[in-house]
């Protein structure tokens, strides 16, 4: 039975709407990739948003974004020791140009095959989250990039935010965003209209253009990430909140195509929590090489059934029980898997200071360890994993302690 009653659940997310909106209004102030300032003395929170990816030489690569004189700009750094060293960190363009890097957002990085990086990100033209996605790209191994591009047809001064990128195995870039095209359509028709949309674009020329927009679902969450997965034969898939009647905010997943013809929306998650605000937290999914996909995500629900979950869904489709990840102030999970590797990693704070808590599994889920693998008493990105034929790596940046990577599992014999 649900403790938390329809008139307490609306009013834990409208704090949580509240929470977002109050530190994406507030001045950012000048930070490096390193951790920055703000948050103490009635500081702003810094805008610690980190993208990371591994190259196909094993190098970690991060994106952050850097404040000067209120001027924004991107900078990118790698590291050819998983995290131990880094780069000095430079500017992706010298032009400066809005980027969201708090919260769900944060500037995305991926790789094509043969080197070509590829960064995508919001960029903020009015509040709430009215934006564009923007794309650049290198050619050159980072020496140079493109100047950026708005994925998107669209251009009404609308919502385009929370963009998710992949590149498939071709090498097609798939990116995804929320929308709030069809929101206004129907308020335009004084029609009813629950939450945004998604959509997305394809590009199968590097980066050179793109191609879309393609509305994969309706009635989405309005402000919470998209996630972006490969099956075992290398289809990307989506996984989504969405808003299912009248009010519920599970969650979904429906398989991209380079065509734009998406697959069936299929509902993932079964909480039934129902609230009428967005909860600014999204999913994370990934598949082991068996086709077993693993899947986490965030539920207000007081009492059983609520918190950071985790739960997994054989190729045949038989689910297994959703299980609660951590304390009760978990948060901001992610999964990552490598062949019957599956790594899951999340937030918790304990009153004093935040842990990032995982587990991890050789078996494909079978069996666990669980260990804490850093600590922080200031302010902090979600956690983000990353993987490679090497292994999987845990990123994280901290004001404090700024960018750390840490190995998942090798620890373990």
């Amino acid at each position: 039975m649900n403790r938390f009653s329809c008139t307490e659940n609306a009013l834990r997310a409208a704090v949580f709407c509240l929470l977002t909106f109050v530190a994406g209004v507030m001045p950012a102030h000048a930070h490096g990739p390193g951790g920055g300032h703000g948050a103490q003395g009635g500081q702003a929170v810094p805008e610690l948003g980190t993208g990371a990816a591994l190259d196909r030489e094993g190098r970690l690569w991060a994106v952050t974004k850097d404040v000067v004189d209120g001027s924004q700009f991107l900078l990118l750094q790698n590291s050819a020791d998983r995290g131990k060293t880094w780069s000095p960190p430079r500017r992706v363009r010298q032009e400066a140009e809005p980027v969201a890097a708090r919260g769900e957002e944060r500037p995305k990085i991926a790789f094509g095959p043969n080197g070509e990086i590829y960064i995508a990100y919001t960029m903020p033209v009015a509040r709430p989250h009215v934006g564009e996605i923007r794309f650049i790209r290198s050619l050159d191994g980072g020496r140079t990039f493109s100047r950026p591009l708005t994925v998107h047809a669209n251009r009404d001064v609308i919502t385009h935010a929370f963009g998710s990128m992949i590149v498939d195995r071709t090498g097609r870039i798939y990116v995804a965003w929320i929308d709030g095209r069809d929101r206004e359509k129907a308020k335009a028709r004084q029609q009813a209209y629950s939450g945004s949309a998604i959509y997305y674009a394809v590009s199968s020329d590097a980066g050179a253009t793109f191609q879309g927009d393609y509305k994969v679902a309706d009635n989405t969450c309005e402000c919470c990430r998209i996630s972006l997965s490969l099956t075992p034969t290398g289809k990307p898939v989506a996984f989504w909140r969405h808003i299912f009647s009248p009010n519920i905010r599970d969650h979904a997943l429906a398989e991209l195509t380079p065509a734009g013809k998406t697959g069936a929306v299929t509902r993932a998650t079964f909480d039934d929590w129902r609230i009428d605000a967005c909860p600014h937290h999204g999913p994370s999914l990934a598949y082991t090489a068996d086709g077993t996909r693993h899947q986490v995500w965030f539920n207000g629900k007081e009492g059983d059934g609520g918190g950071v979950l985790y739960t997994s869904t054989t190729a045949t489709g038989e689910g297994g029980r959703a299980v609660a990840l951590g304390s009760a102030q978990a948060s901001n999970a992610d999964v990552a898997t490598l062949g019957k590797q599956v790594a899951l990693v999340w937030k918790q704070f304990d009153g004093q200071s935040t842990a990032v808590v995982g587990k991890f599994s050789r078996d494909g889920g079978k069996s666990w360890v669980e260990n804490e693998f850093a600590r922080t008493a200031g302010d902090s990105d979600k956690p983000y994993l990353v993987a490679d034929r090497a292994g999987i790596v845990l990123v994280w940046r901290t004001r404090n302690e700024g960018i750390r990577a840490m190995p998942i599992g090798a620890e373990q014999p």
